[in-house]
């Protein structure tokens, strides 16, 4: 008989403490011994009808009147039963213990499904479903944190209110100011854009500021090749005009990389997927394996875009419209951020081109209304010709859970796209803006129209 099976049902009857830490997480397929299963089953039903432990005379009673055992199998399920006996064991070291070996049966399980899923020989699911099978298990473990009580955590909280928060800063003086100095742990971070505007641009050279902070990166690319998201950050990072790269000596290319490798203790991995084939479980598993090959875990993860994303919760043909999978994709994604604690940064297209047009709101996100909700900050970029001559692109919040979005609602940011860099412009740049009228003033009888009026809900 398994020791550590039996101790945690040992336990499961004489150690309320250690039942109510434990029995949410436990599966009674992670019983390999179909005995086991039924005693943990009768226990499990019994808690959960009655919120009471069980005892060994219950479960007798109870595994008798079931009907899937014949007389052999209730006398082998009683003989066990009947050694669970009262003993203490620390409680630490016992929750530690069932915590592992549920991880340790929920990965053999994940690989034997994993098997027969590429072996077809289940036909309820696909093979692309193995990286969130096996992620899934690698995933689990005992969350006991019961919330936070509001009058008795109050130091607690305090110190939270003066705990400097882990933030990755921009180099770009109106973007540290709307997020408060910079883009916080499990945050989803949307930029709107239409085509040709910048979102990749923007996102390139994000990712190039928080590599030479020694950050390390994970650029995540659904619409282009891995090179050629590599040669815009070479634009960025080398100082070299991207339609001169291919010109670079190798020698003097090599240099210029070397230099750079000297300046940042951070990585930068660039990963390609096909369109709308990648979900989150395939990001999760993606990162868990950087983590295994190349002792890598990401400060901060750019997903380019996040539109061309496949959902981990509509697979398949499963009919369901924009609205619902484009949320469901942002709300995945969010969870990913959470889950591996760091910020998220992806873009999403405009419902026209926007590349000509003068101003951009909530209403213009393509495919998809329910993506405000999901994202913490969300700003539209915009270019018009008169931007695009002064060599200037414009940035609207649109969602800002860090700071005041009326506080700097929009203001502009220097765009090189030769070098696919962005910087800061001169103050009297941000005084045009306002005093152009991008700023609208409104009287006590006129209030501003609200982003979503005129939708219906």
């Amino acid at each position: 008989m398994d020791k550590v099976e039996i101790l945690i049902l040992r336990n499961l009857l004489y150690n309320e403490e250690y039942l109510r830490k434990v029995i949410p997480f436990i599966k009674k397929d992670y019983f390999e011994d179909l005995n086991q299963k039924i005693i943990f089953e009768e226990i499990s039903n019994f808690v959960e009808q009655y919120n009471e432990p069980a005892t060994k005379e219950i479960l007798c009673i109870e595994v008798e009147k079931r009907n899937d055992i014949n007389d052999t199998s209730f006398t082998e399920v009683t003989k066990i039963i009947s050694y669970l006996e009262d003993e203490t064991s620390e409680l630490d070291w016992l929750v530690d213990t069932t915590e592992k070996w549920c991880r340790d049966r929920a990965i053999y399980l994940a690989l034997m499904e994993s098997i027969q899923l590429a072996d077809g020989k289940d036909e309820t699911k696909g093979r692309d479903a193995i990286p969130t099978i096996l992620s899934d298990a690698l995933a689990v473990s005992f969350d006991n944190h019961i919330g936070h009580d509001y009058l008795q955590d109050y130091e607690e909280r305090y110190e939270s209110y003066h705990r400097k928060e882990d933030k990755i800063p921009f180099d770009l003086e109106y973007f540290d100011k709307i997020t408060k100095g910079g883009l916080p742990n499990k945050t989803l971070n949307i930029a709107l854009a239409g085509t040709g505007v910048g979102k990749s641009l923007f996102m390139c050279h994000v990712a190039s500021s928080a590599l030479l902070q020694n950050k390390n990166v994970l650029y995540i690319t659904l619409e282009m090749a891995e090179e050629k998201i590599a040669e815009r950050i070479d634009a960025n990072l080398l100082n070299v005009a991207i339609q001169d790269i291919t010109d670079l000596p190798k020698t003097m290319f090599e240099s210029k990389v070397t230099d750079l490798s000297k300046k940042t203790q951070g990585t930068l991995i660039i990963k390609e997927y096909p369109t709308a084939s990648a979900h989150s479980g395939h990001f999760k598993a993606l990162i868990q394996e950087l983590a295994l090959k190349k002792s890598f875990r990401p400060d901060i993860i750019f997903i380019d875009y996040l539109n061309i994303c496949a959902s981990n919760r509509y697979r398949g043909n499963a009919t369901v419209n924009s609205y619902s999978y484009i949320k469901a994709i942002a709300e995945e994604l969010r969870g990913l951020a959470v889950e591996a604690n760091v910020p998220i940064v992806s873009a999403t297209q405009t419902t026209r081109s926007g590349y000509g047009s003068s101003d951009v709101d909530l209403t213009d996100t393509s495919e998809s209304f329910g993506l405000p909700a999901t994202a913490d900050l969300m700003f539209a970029l915009i270019s018009t010709e008169e931007l695009e001559g002064l060599g200037q692109i414009m940035v609207k919040q649109l969602k800002n859970r860090y700071n005041d979005p009326t506080m700097n609602k929009r203001f502009v940011v220097g765009i090189d796209r030769a070098k696919m860099r962005l910087y800061d412009c001169e103050q009297k740049a941000q005084e045009d803006l306002v005093d152009s009228g991008q700023e609208e003033e409104y009287t006590h009888e006129e209030k501003p129209k609200k982003s979503f009026d005129g939708f219906k809900f």
